[in-house]
């Protein structure tokens, strides 16, 4: 009848199939009592203004929104890897990219940047943690930089029984090492800033 809904109702499955020229189904949405169903090649929601919202083939699962939102209390779980050119937090929320039994790897041919412009950048480990440079150098660019578990030796005699070294600092920056002394013995190292 014109301008009234219609209604499929059943207690058991409802399915609507599209079939070709030939008979065979390409297409068919199954509505159940506890699961719905859509097989086809390509499947896809769209807003009421046409925009593609989701779409999702064999290939590669498309979200359309500006924003793919995950609400669960275990967050977004991927099987193998995410490329996405930003991850945010919610405002005022913090982010957490976490791997509770593996490790986790940042990889980019042309550089990795964290920045905290109102805080601190903290890096915690259980054991090492190992700046490397293939190429460049460890550049440690503060206005203070603090070693405060650094051994102190005694002043004692002199030799080096301790095995205790002094750190010194380049012109450029370069941190060294010299055996510890009495005095300080930078200068008699220095040799290794030229």
């Amino acid at each position: 009848m014109k301008d009234s809904p219609l209604l499929v109702d059943s207690s058991q499955n409802v399915t609507v199939n599209a079939r070709n020229s030939e008979g065979q189904i390409t297409g068919r949405l199954t509505v159940g009592p506890s699961t719905v169903q859509a097989h086809g090649k390509h499947f896809e929601v769209n807003s009421n203004t046409g925009r593609m919202l989701f779409s999702a083939d064999e290939n590669e699962v498309v979200v359309g929104a500006d924003r793919l939102r995950v609400t669960g209390p275990e967050g977004a779980l991927f099987e193998h890897s995410v490329e996405t050119p930003v991850v945010r937090a919610e405002p005022f929320k913090q982010l957490r990219l976490e791997s509770p039994t593996r490790s986790l790897c940042m990889d980019a041919p042309k550089g990795i940047q964290i920045k905290a412009r109102a805080g601190n950048v903290e890096a915690s480990s259980q054991r090492d943690i190992v700046f490397h440079t293939s190429e460049g150098m460890v550049m440690l660019d503060a206005e203070t930089v603090k070693l405060p578990k650094l051994p102190h030796g005694a002043q004692g005699g002199s030799g080096n029984p301790q095995g205790l070294y002094e750190v010194c600092v380049c012109p450029d920056g370069k941190l060294y090492l010299s055996v510890a002394g009495v005095g300080s013995t930078c200068q008699e190292y220095s040799r290794v800033c030229q």
